[in-house]
């Protein structure tokens, strides 16, 4: 489920509405499930429910393969101007926001692709400068990884298959600068024959050296792909990336990385998550990190003017447990040695039983500092069960909420969010 705040003329409207997916959809008329939670198929054991669904696709009662079965439920995400809900399991579904608040399904969208498209990262990455919308899928089956792009006018281009990377594992996310993407190769594994078994597709190898590939992003093929060790690297999330312009040949990316990795598929609450500043030579093929925070950090954001270029200012969500997020910090890059230290300048906590969304940076009209602007996040109460969306102030000490607004309905914690102009809702 989607949920909005439209701001316009001094009012706001609040929205929730369901994707009209074709999984939803096919559900809703039956009026019962038919398709299984993909990513949850990933961290379950063998179901009879699993059973049924792989005899509806063999006796031909449904297929996955060309209709998709995703929620379009992690991430919403900008491509060529128009607005999509996002899931790794799916291709995006084109929504929009009407005039008077409400949000409508357009339908899923191939963009015109050249050959075959069923699922796509819910994490693509947009260069302001060009236009472009990189991305990349991971599949289970050879290729593991593809890299592909989606130009200004919301063409999909002829996807570069990765087959160096040897096996498939959890690629969440990725890095893009202006010239390189970056992959991670954590130690999340996925192996389907696993289900057979009566075991979790997914499992931690706890004996891989986890891997940073990186290729140019406009690659016509893997020859230039090159994998470099990155121990204790499991990347998660990542904020923003760039090259470092001092000829050192340096990319630096700043993420979330998740520790204590082996409770991953069946304690997720138990696992950790640290704001890093990873910076890989290119000369040497070698990585180093440096932790930003001894908090909990993830879900970090820019100033989206900043993409792919060097900023000095991230913020992020203070994690209790995915996905309970506390509150929210202020990371001032500029603060980060070698020796490591705490980069965070402020934070703003939600008080008792309250946990946020995913901040978001809005820049305030005109401003011409990287921080001059404001963070917003859907704020829910769980003792009283309300709901406020709130304003806070980006450039002060302690992330000052200068608005509120009370939600007629909890909204429960979630994933991702984004915030959009309404002079770029005018144009869809």
């Amino acid at each position: 489920m989607i949920h909005t705040v439209k701001i316009s003329s001094g009012e706001a409207t609040f929205c929730s509405r369901f994707v009209k997916t074709n999984k939803y959809i096919a559900e809703r008329d039956l009026g019962y499930p038919i398709y299984p939670n993909m990513f949850g198929a990933f961290t379950s054991k063998i179901t009879a429910s699993l059973l049924l669904t792989a005899a509806r696709i063999l006796t031909g009662q449904f297929n996955p393969f060309a209709n998709g079965v995703g929620t379009a439920n992690t991430s919403l995400a900008l491509i060529a101007g128009e607005l999509f809900a996002l899931v790794e399991t799916d291709i995006p579904y084109q929504i929009t926001v009407t005039e008077n608040g409400d949000v409508a399904t357009v339908g899923r969208r191939d963009f015109d692709s050249p050959e075959s498209f069923q699922i796509m990262t819910a994490h693509p990455k947009f260069d302001p400068e060009t236009g472009e919308t990189f991305s990349f899928r991971y599949f289970p089956i050879p290729p593991f990884l593809k890299l592909f792009r989606i130009d200004s006018d919301g063409k999909k281009h002829k996807s570069v298959p990765i087959y160096s990377m040897k096996n498939c594992s959890f690629v969440h996310d990725f890095a893009v600068t202006k010239r390189f993407a970056v992959f991670p190769d954590t130690q999340i594994a996925i192996k389907p024959i696993e289900i057979l078994r009566g075991k979790s597709t997914m499992r931690v190898d706890l004996e891989k050296i986890p891997k940073l590939g990186v290729i140019p992003r406009y690659a016509a093929d893997e020859s230039e792909m090159h994998w470099i060790d990155a121990p204790g690297l499991n990347l998660l999330h990542t904020a923003n990336s760039w090259e470092e312009e001092d000829g050192g040949g340096e990319i630096v990316i700043i993420a979330s990385n998740m520790l204590s990795i082996e409770h991953v598929v069946e304690q997720i609450e138990l696992v950790d998550l640290s704001m890093e500043k990873i910076v890989i030579d290119l000369a040497t093929k070698d990585v180093k990190r440096y932790p930003l925070s001894d908090l909990h950090l993830d879900f970090g954001v820019i100033n989206p003017k900043y993409a792919g270029k060097k900023n000095r200012y991230v913020y992020a969500a203070v994690v209790e447990s995915i996905p309970k997020m506390l509150g929210v910090v202020k990371i001032d890059l500029s603060r980060s040695t070698a020796e490591g230290g705490d980069c965070v300048v402020a934070r703003r906590m939600y008080g008792p039983g309250c946990y946020g969304s995913e901040p978001i940076f809005v820049a305030r009209e005109g401003a011409e500092e990287e921080d001059d602007g404001y963070l917003v996040a859907y704020v829910s109460n769980e003792k009283t069960e309300e709901s406020h969306f709130v304003v806070m102030d980006a450039k002060s000490a302690t992330l000052d909420i200068v608005a509120a607004v009370k939600l007629p309905r909890r909204v429960p914690q979630g994933f991702h969010s984004i915030f959009v102009k309404q002079t770029e809702l005018l144009k869809m």
